[in-house]
């Protein structure tokens, strides 16, 4: 049972693996964001997709972490 879950998740982790490189490959057009103003350099698309994404996942647990830090201490004032 061991060996198939192993199997299994290699055969997912490939899936993913394969599908970003997929996604990599087929989106090369260079873009340039502006923000306020202020213009990117040119990268490709598939690049600033994964560093969104990137930065998403650590700004989505820091948020998370203050909300139930300042979540905890109401709470430690309420007792």
């Amino acid at each position: 049972m061991r060996n198939l879950k192993r199997v299994l998740l290699g055969v997912v982790v490939l899936l993913v693996i394969m599908a970003v490189l997929a996604f990599v490959l087929e989106n090369q057009q260079s873009v340039s964001l502006l923000f306020f103003g202020w213009a990117g350099p040119q990268l490709p698309i598939s690049l600033v997709m994964v560093l969104a994404l990137l930065i998403g996942m650590l700004i989505g647990p820091i948020l998370g972490w203050f909300v139930g830090r300042a979540s905890r201490a109401s709470r430690k004032r309420l007792v």
